[in-house]
């Protein structure tokens, strides 16, 4: 039996489209007609000053390349807010069933990186790690991790995505393995990770599983010693109570029995707020589903100009517009024709000619510093932003 999966073959040649782009085609290639046209990814006409990251250029850069049209895009990592992200001119044929795989490769992957910064800024100091890939589709794994990435988080647990994207996940234990291990049994269960598993994978002791969470800590200090890199609180919520005083509790006791070395590292049901919450008294966390569930960031692509003049449906701003980073952090839109503000910076730059992509390098270390310099820039923190 299969897996209800989309395969990468029908995502090139275009059949993952909206029946109606195949439609489309029919009836324009009947009426003989293939105009010109300049076309634009837009969620927000005008800024509002809520900004979004932008992520999955990459997938929408393999998708449009070998097809004879010109792309410009504002680049992996950088905040925008109203006016086009991305910019296809050529004749409409050239690209029209592939509006959908599109605005999908965009807006599901800007949604997830989008979600991922306000996490990153809500702990800016602390190592966070995106834990949610469970609660996704597994063939769209890879898509939420490098999102996550590109946001600036510090790893991921999925292990095919890590053979995607060239990275290495990241994880040690459930709450399942000390389970097998029986009731009582924490000690063996730690021993016998420790003695199993690479040198090289942290020795992170999950300690919640049965009893008392600074209880557990301590024996798993006695059990591990010095080999005892972080332990791993991930209390479900409904034994945790005050999870911050928890979690100062384990740290006052490993300080007390002089093992203030190791790191308390914090997971479940994490958002913002949690993390402002506890980031004076944590070490790290995992952040599962309110990155993974993200929502996608609302794109659309609308014909904007057509055989040389402005076009656009009631209700988008018609022409072809370019979008600046002000000095103040501030976003502008305006024609492309018009004069650009005094001393601001384009985001647009050209992605592909001729059906030629101009650049094979879409790094994701060089995206994330993009975040974080455009969110530093622009003011943006996890405060502004409602929590999940």
């Amino acid at each position: 039996m299969d897996f209800d999966i989309v395969g990468t073959d029908a995502i090139r040649e275009g059949s993952a489209t909206d029946a109606y782009f195949e439609r489309t085609e029919t009836t324009l290639r009947y009426a003989e007609k293939d105009p010109h046209v300049v076309a634009e990814v837009t969620a927000d006409q005008f800024p509002d000053g809520d900004y979004e990251l932008l992520a999955g250029v990459k997938d929408a850069a393999a998708l449009l390349e070998g097809h004879d049209v010109d792309v410009d895009a504002i680049p992996e990592g950088r905040l925008f807010d109203g006016g086009p992200v991305m910019r296809i001119e050529g004749n409409y044929l050239d690209f029209a069933r592939f509006e959908t795989s599109l605005l999908g490769f965009l807006s599901h992957a800007s949604g997830v990186a989008t979600a991922a910064l306000d996490v990153r800024r809500a702990a800016p100091e602390s190592t966070v790690l995106s834990f949610g890939a469970r609660h996704v589709h597994p063939s769209i794994a890879a898509m939420v991790e490098r999102s996550a990435l590109v946001a600036g988080l510090d790893g991921f647990s999925h292990v095919a995505a890590g053979e995607v994207l060239g990275r290495e996940a990241s994880g040690t234990m459930p709450h399942a393995l000390l389970i097998c291990f029986g009731r009582g049994n924490q000690e063996e269960a730690w021993r016998a990770f420790d003695e199993a598993v690479d040198e090289d994978v942290p020795r992170v002791a999950l300690c919640d599983t049965y009893s008392d969470e600074t209880d557990e800590v301590l024996r798993a200090v006695d059990t591990l010693g010095d080999d005892l890199d972080s332990v791993r609180l991930d209390t479900t919520s409904s034994r945790r109570g005050d999870f911050r005083h928890i979690v100062r509790e384990v740290q006052w006791t490993l300080a007390a029995y002089d093992h203030d070395d190791v790191d308390v590292f914090v997971s479940g049901g994490l958002g913002p707020s949690d993390l402002r919450h506890l980031r004076d008294v944590a070490d790290g966390f995992g952040v599962g589903g309110y990155v993974s569930n993200a929502d996608p960031v609302d794109f659309a692509l609308d014909i904007v100009e057509i055989d040389g003049e402005p076009a656009a449906k009631r209700g988008k701003l018609t022409g072809v517009k370019e979008v600046y980073r002000t000095q103040d952090g501030g976003h502008h839109v305006g024609l492309s024709r018009a004069d650009p503000p005094a001393d601001a910076e384009p985001l647009l730059e050209p992605l592909i000619r001729d059906g030629e992509l101009l650049t094979e390098e879409f790094d994701i270390d060089a995206a994330a510093a993009r975040a974080a310099n455009d969110a530093d820039l622009c003011g943006y923190g996890a405060e502004s932003r409602l929590d999940g």
